[in-house]
């Protein structure tokens, strides 16, 4: 999945019409996708199990009348059931229904209990409103049974644009889908609810795909490996940038230590901690490599940064709300600086996102916003120009109206820049749940900006890295391991082998 591009079920149908318009027929491309369902199937149950296959009244089921033909050829014991008269079928799936010899029961009384697997080919990604009647009794009934779904393109009744089920929706173990992922495939609950993904080809030219402009995309290095950080024999500390990340007060100075922990692990050449006075002695206690200047506020902030070294600034984690912060903010943005806020600088700014948007702009600087759902809602709650929608088009309209590369955290975080270009990240692990683990996400991603990565790729590079890490401890693990896993976590990206 690394780098896929992702396409909306509409850029989808128009991938089909390409196909078909450069002389691949139809019907070719339902035979190679029933074709992957069926070799899936077999890979998943033993010889002599009983599969069920669900059909739908549309393409969907078409792909599933192939799969339930190839499955008897091959010499599995196959049951059939449609929804909806057969006579009603049209196009390709009337095709592929003629071509179907063995019986076809109502799926409106099918019974899925008993069976080793059932296939549900009943609709498609592209399902305009929610189920309902003899449909949706049958999902009740399928999810109910507890039976293993092997789900086509993606579980009945869930949105693939949105990964929301449209009231209700089948409950996969595993999906096969076709030629590229949807943004549903990735988003939650979709991505519980699809199980394991399969993604077949089934010939669709690149060609067409490329031609469609698709600009969502899932997450991963291909994507961002040629802007990453590489270092060379002529490499030190000042050609590795300088990360200032500023401090909360005393007893809320931990979360500035995560992340500037963070930004050193990942690269950055020197890393500055900027300290309310009164909380110097609390964060010198702690820091070793990380350096340490006193900084009261906004005024000294300003002072600070006409040092031009000091090319990546990190404020909002632990740094309190209020007036005070929002200053620090405006002076941080309006230097023009390299910009990563969080936490308390996002909150700070509830009911005044214009007016963080203009400080932004004013400065004209690289900015990455991350916010979590509730920062979200805070900041951006109420805005016009954010209206409610999709996680993956909330955080588009919020990065076009910010100006800034909007991170909206969560299981499924999505990195949105102005442009309209996104990405899903999909690697994130539970065990990133915990306190300050996203303080570290920050650091992560004012190093790389400290390094010189775009603001994007930064961003999409930092969640990416953060995921990594969080699998690579597994349980038990705590924000301040995040840092110590970079290093593992950096090797297998650029493979670097240490000597023997």
């Amino acid at each position: 999945m690394d780098g896929t591009v992702l396409l909306t079920t509409a850029q989808m149908r128009e991938a089909d019409a390409g196909a078909i318009a450069a002389g691949i027929p139809g019907f070719t491309l339902m035979q190679r996708a029933g074709a992957a369902v069926a070799a899936r199937a077999e890979s998943l149950v033993g010889e002599g199990a009983r599969i069920l296959v669900l059909c739908g009244p549309s393409n969907n089921g078409g792909d599933g009348f192939v799969a339930a033909r190839d499955l008897a050829a091959a010499g599995r014991a196959v049951d059939l059931a449609l929804l909806g008269p057969r006579e009603a079928l049209a196009g390709d799936a009337a095709q592929a229904a003629a071509a179907w010899t063995g019986p076809v029961a109502d799926a409106a009384g099918a019974d899925p209990a008993g069976y080793a697997l059932v296939i549900d080919a009943l609709f498609g990604a592209g399902l305009a409103r929610p189920l309902e009647g003899a449909a949706c009794a049958l999902i009740e009934r399928l999810n109910r049974a507890g039976v293993p779904v092997l789900a086509v393109d993606v579980p009945s009744g869930l949105d693939g644009d949105t990964g929301m089920p449209r009231g209700l929706a089948v409950q996969a173990r595993e999906t096969v889908t076709f030629a590229r992922l949807k943004p549903g495939h990735l988003l939650l609950p979709g991505r519980s609810l699809c199980g394991r993904i399969t993604l077949a080809g089934i010939g669709i030219p690149d060609a067409v795909v490329d031609g469609l402009g698709a600009r969502a995309f899932a997450n991963g290095p291909s994507l961002w490996r040629a802007a990453f950080p590489r270092l060379t024999d002529a490499s030190h500390k000042y050609t590795r940038g300088h990360a200032l990340v500023v401090s909360g007060p005393a007893t809320r100075t931990g979360a500035a230590r995560l992340a500037a922990r963070g930004a050193l692990r990942v690269g950055a050449g020197l890393v500055t901690v900027a300290s309310p006075p009164t909380a110097l002695a609390e964060n010198a206690a702690h820091l070793t490599a990380i350096m340490l200047r006193p900084c009261a506020g906004a005024d000294d902030l300003e002072d600070m940064l006409a040092d031009e070294r000091l090319n990546a600034i990190a404020a909002g984690p632990g740094l309190g709300t209020g007036g005070a912060t929002r200053e620090i903010v405006r002076v941080a943005a309006e230097a023009g600086r390299a910009l990563v806020l969080d936490a308390d600088a996002l909150t700070s700014f509830a009911g005044r996102a214009g007016d963080l948007a203009g400080h932004l702009r004013e400065g004209g600087a690289q900015a990455v916003l991350t916010p979590h759902a509730g920062e979200f809602a805070r900041l951006l709650g109420g805005v016009a120009a954010v209206p409610d929608g999709s996680k993956l088009e909330r955080a588009r309209a919020a990065a076009v109206f910010l100006g800034a590369v909007l991170v909206l955290k969560g299981a499924d975080t999505v990195v949105a820049a102005p442009d309209g270009r996104a990405v899903i990240n999909h690697n994130g692990a539970p065990w990133l749940g915990t306190a300050g683990s996203g303080d570290v996400l920050t650091g992560l991603a004012a190093g790389l900006l400290a390094q010189g990565m775009p603001a994007f790729e930064a961003a999409a590079a930092a969640v990416w890295l953060h995921g990594e890490a969080g699998r690579r401890h597994g349980p038990g693990l705590i924000a301040e391991d995040l840092p110590e896993l970079m290093p593992g976590v950096l090797a297998r990206l650029t493979g670097f082998e240490a000597p023997a």
